[in-house]
């Protein structure tokens, strides 16, 4: 240890940790601190581990000061410190209980609440399992959204209710709502959870009207324990459904059931939006996330090259930062990257980065255009283009449907709002789906991969 203490590096960092806590927000604590550790404290140098780079370089940055003063107050020493990255054991994590990082459970305690808790089977249909608290980039941004969120896992029906988070395209509003969802399910897999797009909420009313079978749809939506709705603003001006879901939405309240809402605005400037329902979505916590700045958009880079077993530096990822504004281009642009320097075989570098997007921004003004890439999809699968616009979902038209999603993306790099918009209004989470799914398929080499090849190649010429 470093000059005179007693204390373990396991106790120094747990005294440590519990006055930063006093210092900083419960959402940076759980984002930046809750996985490091204090691996050793000698000759004048604390060696820190952390899991990833991009938290190293964040808590070398915004915290760094502060971690040493406290050391060297606790040992009467001067240091030095070292952030190093040492990966998260996912198995131990997994194991790992969800709670406060200093409990003060006993562990028989902790050991019956888990034994009487019921085992999470499967996953939850339409929610991503890596959208959760701690993949969530947190800043000021977005600060107050995150711990509202994390709030309503923990007491469902009880806090904020509903809660009802709102913000431009791309910053994280899909994602809380699915983190929500994943953390309800952990711990309580017997829940009835239902999360769903306005989009396939209106269609599942249409459907239960057309099929004179209102009775079954209402049951299943008002005997949730957890409903979460998202982008909708796009059931305006839609009396059928509005009516449906404030009846629902009033079931739901009165059973203690919990609502969670995303929208593009707030409630009040959601136009053609039946008073009633309006007073409804505001009569909890409306909460806003704003724009990332670009220290977000830098440490979601990191997050996401680290997801595909990639280092990104921090000058690449703030340059990249720096050049796009639609955080939904992000991803794109990030695997474009890493293919370039995959495919190369060389280290991500600003040189490489700076490549990849001259690369991005001659594809976007080539000849080939949006309604060229329909077209030759609804000509391959003998559709019409008003078929694939339109509301029917037939297995064809579904399949016509993904794959011109998928094309407009990788092809165009088109953000999800423009397909939606291309392809008769669809929102954002319905096209993230279906491009999903058939990069999955693409990357399993299924049988649809022939017919993109097929397609690619038409465009091309």
């Amino acid at each position: 240890m470093t000059k005179s203490t007693s204390l373990s590096s396991e106790q120094l960092w747990i005294e440590v940790l519990a006055e930063i806590k006093k210092q900083v927000s419960t959402a940076n604590f759980l984002t930046l601190f809750k996985h490091t550790m204090l691996l050793s404290c000698e000759d004048n140098i604390a060696t820190i581990t952390t899991p990833s780079t991009m938290i190293s370089d964040l808590l070398k940055k915004r915290f760094g000061k502060e971690i040493k003063t406290l050391i060297d107050a606790k040992t009467s020493g001067d240091v030095e410190l070292l952030f190093i990255t040492k990966p998260l054991d996912r198995q131990a994590l997994s194991e790992e209980k969800s709670g406060p990082l200093f409990e003060t459970e006993s562990s028989g305690d902790k050991t019956n609440k888990l034994k009487s808790q019921p085992l999470a089977v499967g996953h939850l249909p339409r929610v991503r399992p890596e959208y959760t608290f701690s993949t969530f980039a947190v800043s000021g941004s977005n600060q107050l959204a995150f711990t509202a969120a994390s709030t309503v896992s923990k007491h469902m029906g009880t806090y904020y209710n509903p809660l009802f988070i709102y913000g431009p395209v791309g910053v994280g509003k899909t994602h809380l709502m699915h983190a929500v969802a994943n953390e309800v399910y952990q711990k309580s897999p017997d829940q009835k959870i239902i999360y769903i797009t306005s989009e396939e909420f209106t269609n599942e009313v249409v459907d239960a009207i057309r099929t004179n079978s209102t009775a079954n749809m209402k049951r299943r939506f008002r005997s949730a324990s957890l409903l979460l709705i998202d982008d909708i603003q796009f059931i305006e001006g839609k009396e059928k459904v509005q009516e449906e879901l404030f009846h629902t939405f009033n079931i739901l309240i009165d059973n203690h059931a919990q609502i969670c809402l995303s929208s593009d605005r707030p409630p009040h400037e959601i136009k053609k939006l039946e008073k009633r329902l309006s007073s409804r979505f505001a009569g909890g916590l409306t909460v806003d996330i704003e724009a990332p700045d670009v220290e977000l958009k830098t440490a979601i880079l990191q997050m996401k090259a680290e997801k595909f077993g990639h280092n990104l530096p921090t000058e690449v990822a703030t340059m990249l930062a720096e050049r796009v504004e639609d955080t939904r281009s992000l991803e794109g642009l990030l695997l474009r990257v890493i293919t370039q320097a995959s495919t190369t075989g060389s280290q991500i570098t600003t040189e490489l980065a700076q490549k990849a997007l001259g690369i991005m921004k001659e594809e976007r003004s080539s000849h080939i255009h949006a309604e060229d890439v329909i077209r030759t999809v609804c000509d391959y699968f003998g559709v019409k283009t008003t078929q694939i616009k339109g509301p029917k979902r037939d297995a064809s038209l579904v399949k016509a449907r993904q794959v011109a999603m998928y094309l407009l993306k990788e092809q165009l790099g088109l953000t999800f709002v423009e397909i939606g918009n291309l392809l008769g209004g669809r929102d954002h989470t319905t096209i993230m789906y279906g491009v999903e799914k058939m990069e999955s398929l693409v990357e399993n080499k299924a049988k649809i991969t022939q017919d993109i090849m097929g397609i690619t190649k038409s465009l091309r010429g």
